[in-house]
Parts: structure tokens; sequence; C-alpha cells
């Protein structure tokens, strides 16, 4: 199975589809980890929150030392705490997950949340740029920055952020901030991109459904292929060897302009814990 790739702003490319890992934790981790290479999967995202980092960069690296996968075909993703917010401390924390991992480069490193009322965040990605010319990082992006944020962040620093991950579905299409992360040169990427975290309304299930029958898909392919069809880099989870397969092929089939039509109608407001401007993580 063939994945298409993007180019990021600093000329790294990744590919269209990624593996989520939060809340998978030990030997479920590694195991998930481990099937997800063997079904194809080649971009894995963790953070030092999940309490995974340990069984995900062992999983990698044994799918590496039995040549199933090499190194350079794997981009790991990982995230900064909130807790490690500032210039020492990000380095610190850097250097942490690389331990922790077991790898000599992470691949792709972001501010988990940029938590405003702590205001470090652009320490943070300072920090990260030089972490980045040191040979720790090898690209440096953002999760949960509202537009203003990541704004902040390349006028203070003149760097662009490679990529913001952002909860993103159907029923959470974010248009005015992917329309800002476009006109940045900033990749969407998007966590719970089928919408699982607070669960799905019967409009949604109903409207997919009808998608999924129409195609010939799951409703889950369904879901993805509206992200990939748009350009955004969604990273589903699941355990089941099965669906992870199903979440990895969604670019046999387009969705058409009245199934975004359909699609529309099912936009929500976003749930007030996971809002930015306000949450805090550490």
């Amino acid at each position: 199975m063939s994945i298409p790739v993007y180019r990021l702003n600093d000329d790294f490319e990744i590919p269209a589809v990624g593996f989520g890992t939060a809340e998978l934790l030990g030997d479920d981790a590694y195991n998930a980890v481990t099937s997800a290479i063997a079904m194809g999967y080649r971009l894995f995202d963790t953070a030092m929150r999940y309490d995974n980092e340990e069984p995900v960069g062992r999983a990698i690296r044994d799918a590496v030392q039995s040549g199933a996968v090499r190194r350079d075909e794997i981009t790991l993703q990982t995230k900064l705490p909130g807790r490690d917010h500032g210039y020492d401390e990000t380095r610190r924390s850097i250097e942490g997950s690389l331990e922790r991992l077991g790898l000599e480069q992470i691949d792709l490193y972001v501010i988990h949340w940029p938590l405003p009322r702590i205001d470090k965040y652009v320490e943070s990605f300072r920090a990260m740029i030089d972490a980045r010319a040191d040979g720790q990082l090898r690209s440096v992006g953002t999760s949960n920055f509202m537009p203003e944020h990541l704004q902040r962040v390349i006028d203070e620093t003149g760097v662009t952020p490679a990529l913001n991950q952002i909860q993103v579905s159907p029923d959470l299409p974010r248009d005015e901030w992917r329309a800002e992360h476009e006109r940045m040169g900033v990749l969407t990427q998007a966590w719970s991109p089928i919408g699982g975290l607070h669960g799905l309304g019967d409009d949604t299930r109903q409207v997919f459904g009808v998608i999924a029958e129409e195609h010939g898909v799951s409703f889950g392919q369904a879901m993805l292929r509206w992200h990939t069809q748009q350009g955004i880099l969604p990273i589903p989870r699941s355990s089941s060897p099965e669906r992870q397969k199903q979440n990895l092929d969604v670019f046999g089939f387009d969705l058409t302009e009245q199934d975004f039509a359909s699609v529309a109608t099912l936009a929500k407001p976003v749930h007030p814990e996971w809002d930015p401007a306000t949450h805090e993580e550490f």
C-alpha cells in the first residue's frame, strides 16, 4: 500500500496518515506499534504525558533491528509537557524523551499545549530551534496552538512551526484555523480525527453511515478520507490490526461535493475543556 507524503516547510517529508498512541500503555503500546509497523504505518505520535515513550521507542527499535523497517523510514513524533515550559526546562525535557525513546534523534518535536497563562511557549520554541541545530531534533512544531499563538512564535523567533496538531474532526472542522495554517505554511495535523474524545452525535453517525455505504468503505475510513482529501494529516489510534489496516487504506476513493455538503451540517462548538486559550496541561 503506497501512502502519500507531505513535504513540510523545512523540507522534511512525513506520511499523510499517522498512528496515535494516547492511552496505550506498556505492552499494549508496544504491541500496537509493532502491529502498526507491520500494517505499513511509518509515522508515530506519542508524548511525555502519555507515559508510553519507552514502549513506543522500544517497538520501533526492535522493528529496525529485526529488519522489518529502516530507521530512516520511521517518523517519530513526541511532545513537550506543560511542566517543562521554559528554555532550560525544554532542553532537559528533550534529553529525557531521547533517553526514554532510546533514539539518537527525535524526528518531530512539538509543544503539547501553549499554556498562555504561563507564557513561556516562545522560550520553549527557541530551545527547540537550538536543539534542532544540535541534531537532537529533525523538525519542530506545535500542538493545540491558536493562530495568534503561532503568529507570535513566527514573529519572535523567525521560524515557522512545521505543523500544528489540533483537534479536528468532521463535527469540529476548524475551518478558520486551517485557513490560517495554510496562509502561514503550517501543516494541519488532527488528533481525535474520528471525533471519539467526547463521543459522536447521532447526526454524525447517520451522515457518515450513508457516505461509508455509498463508497463501500468502513465508517472510520469515510471519516479519515474527509481529512486526507482536504490536506489534513489524521492521527487515528487502534489496537486492532484489521482496523489499523483500514485506517491506513483511505486513498482509493474520493468523497463527492454532496458528501462534503452533508458533512458541513455537522459542525459543533469546541468543548470548553479543550480550549487552548484556557486549557492547562502539566
